[in-house]
């Protein structure tokens, strides 16, 4: 079994190691994407020092977030598709929300969400290969859907997120920095770019990603189960 407190040092060595090859001055934020992975193993990572962490499954995410509510400063990103009935699942316990594609889940997002929470902060997927297979928008369809979400009450949009196609990464990760240029004209603190996974995130570095998802490089290679 991987020692999880080395794997995540090796990650943060590495990244810091690339951001100053890269001339990069502010770093990524570094997510451990722990799906699938026991709350034992998301303990080992927090004592070790890791506060984000990414779920995919709505169900999953809020079960975690019971069993380590003493883990204070644990912040919850999630960043798997999300359907209607599982929003209120998402809405009070995440602080982040990267898979977002739909009004009528901003609404319900923005409309289930305490008013004692801060803004629930959220990205706007984008379905850069144009796969059929996968969640998020047309990038012709980006202004529309941020102007509806930056005008609901308890949502704050930060910026994009992307899954490229294997083989599709560098120029999908160069179609999503240019989008993201073109978010932040309107709206200027829309600013994170959520992009580069274990295999590819040295590359989306390069093309300006705010925050990378790590699951395998930190956790070891997954097992899955049924899941929501």
């Amino acid at each position: 079994m991987n020692n999880i407190a080395d794997q995540l040092a090796l990650a943060y060595h590495n990244l810091t190691e690339k951001c100053q090859m890269l001339q990069r001055a502010q770093p990524p934020l570094l997510l451990a994407v722990s799906k699938t992975k026991p709350v034992s193993a998301m303990l080992e990572a927090y004592q070790a020092g890791q506060r984000h962490f990414a779920e995919n499954y709505p169900q999953e995410l809020a079960d975690k977030a019971l069993q380590l509510a003493d883990c204070k400063a644990l912040i919850w990103h999630f960043i798997g598709p999300l359907q209607s009935n599982k929003t209120k699942l998402i809405a009070n316990t995440a602080s982040w929300v990267h898979s977002l594609d739909r009004l009528k889940i901003a609404e319900r997002l923005s409309s289930q969400r305490s008013t004692e929470l801060a803004p629930l902060k959220v990205l706007l997927q984008i379905n850069i290969s144009q796969e059929t297979s996968k969640a998020g928008i047309a990038p012709t369809e980006l202004l529309e859907l941020a102007d509806a979400v930056a005008a609901l009450p308890n949502l704050q949009l930060k910026g994009l997120m992307a899954i490229p196609a294997p083989g599709d990464s560098e120029r999908a990760f160069a179609a999503m920095q240019h989008l993201s240029v073109e978010l932040q004209t309107r709206y200027p603190h829309a600013d994170q770019l959520s992009m580069g996974m274990s295999d590819d995130w040295p590359l989306a570095l390069r093309y300006g990603a705010t925050m990378i998802r790590l699951g395998t490089a930190i956790f070891g290679a997954r097992t899955y189960a049924t899941n929501e």
